[in-house]
């Protein structure tokens, strides 16, 4: 795998059955060996600086059917059977917003 230069890779979570995208989270290498030991998503928080486990807290577990590479071994593909709502915000998905519905594209420097 090629991890960036934080040691991180994307990650994205996919309903096995549905298809539909539920997250995208980031991994480093001992969120991928942990993923692929358990059975359980595990993810690297870039904004705390530590392991993840995805429904630790929450109950909403994602348990790992598949994991996927992409050509580049810079990105993996999670398949995965969801045990609740992927997002923080109660919503099944993360992707549940439409660019346009009240929402804008900010560059950095407007920031």
């Amino acid at each position: 795998m090629k991890f960036d230069e934080k040691g991180l890779l994307p990650a994205i979570a996919q309903d096995a059955e549905t298809g539909e995208v539920l997250m995208l989270a980031y991994m480093n290498q001992e969120a991928l060996e942990k993923t692929l030991s358990t059975g359980q998503a595990w993810f690297y928080s870039r904004s705390r600086q530590e392991l993840w486990h995805k429904g630790a807290t929450s109950g909403n577990y994602l348990n790992v059917k598949k994991v996927l590479v992409d050509c580049d071994e810079d990105t993996v593909l999670l398949l995965v059977d969801a045990a609740g709502p992927a997002c923080h915000t109660g919503n099944r998905t993360c992707f549940f917003r439409r660019l346009g519905d009240g929402l804008r594209i900010v560059s950095d420097d407007q920031l």
